[in-house]
């Protein structure tokens, strides 16, 4: 099972020319004064700075000290993406592919994203993987986006990871390992992805590419559960509740003292 989320990260520098009005506009924004940032930013992006346009854009995009605007995003990513920004070019591959702001157009998508995955975007190399994979706007190839989501599985990416890890578990593009499946699932449900959780969750449960262990795999699946969607839920609990008919009560409750333990090592409850 897979999903895929949005990535959006600022630019930290710009020109030199620029560069303290614009640091004044990033100590703005840490600040959560997101419309000073704004009021800042604006005009440096009016006057070309990339850096500037790029911020902009994600003031727009995500509705920061100013109305939510995906046309005026999308306007703001593409100065900055034909400057050259890699996550400008990443973004507007993303506002192409998902139609967000704009009709849906895959094969701008794909050319925006291979100029950032060129540039080693780790967002935009997952996604191109993700188009190769699916055969979106190219040729179907699963050595091609085996390759993508490692370069952005290795940069830490969970998503990639989630990815990863599922070509391995499928033999896409890859030899099967399900030992190799696992350590990247682990990888990406250590950084709180759900799906990669839930996908551990099954390997404990069938003991594929991991010694089967109830306990872990009703743990994953009880972390799993407080971020899945809800048209995932009724198959998690089903599955847990399989798991739990096999435990006995002190192991049921020693699964439930590690999930609560993680959640909590990760800033979140139930």
């Amino acid at each position: 099972m897979r999903r895929f989320v949005l990535a959006l990260f600022l630019v930290l520098i710009s020109s030199a020319a620029t560069a303290q009005d614009f640091a004044e506009g990033l100590a703005a924004y840490e600040k959560g004064n997101y419309s000073r940032a704004l009021s800042i930013w604006l005009p440096l992006a009016k006057g070309a700075d990339s850096a500037a346009q790029y911020n902009v854009g994600l003031m727009y995009a995500h509705g920061l000290g100013v109305e939510q605007n995906p046309a005026e995003a999308l306007k703001w990513f593409r100065l900055a993406a034909e400057d050259g920004i890699a996550g400008a070019q990443a973004n507007l591959g993303y506002f192409y592919e998902a139609g967000i702001g704009t009709p849906t157009d895959e094969a701008k998508a794909f050319t925006w994203y291979t100029k950032a995955a060129d540039q080693g975007n780790a967002f935009a190399q997952n996604r191109l993987g993700f188009m190769y994979d699916q055969g979106n706007a190219v040729d179907q190839d699963d050595e091609k986006a085996v390759a993508l989501y490692r370069k952005a599985a290795e940069q830490g990416l969970a998503e990639a990871q989630n990815n990863l890890a599922y070509m391995y578990e499928n033999g896409r593009g890859v030899e099967q390992d399900d030992i190799a499946a696992v350590k990247w699932y682990r990888l990406a449900a250590e950084q709180d992805f759900a799906d990669a959780q839930y996908n551990l969750a099954l390997k404990y449960d069938s003991g594929s590419g991991v010694p089967q262990d109830d306990v872990l795999a009703y743990m994953w699946y009880s972390i799993a559960l407080t971020q899945l969607p809800a048209e995932q839920l009724e198959t998690d609990v089903s599955l847990r509740n399989v798991v739990a008919a096999r435990m006995s009560p002190d192991q049921i409750a020693t699964a439930e003292r590690n999930a609560d333990a993680w959640l909590r090592a990760h800033g979140r409850g139930r």
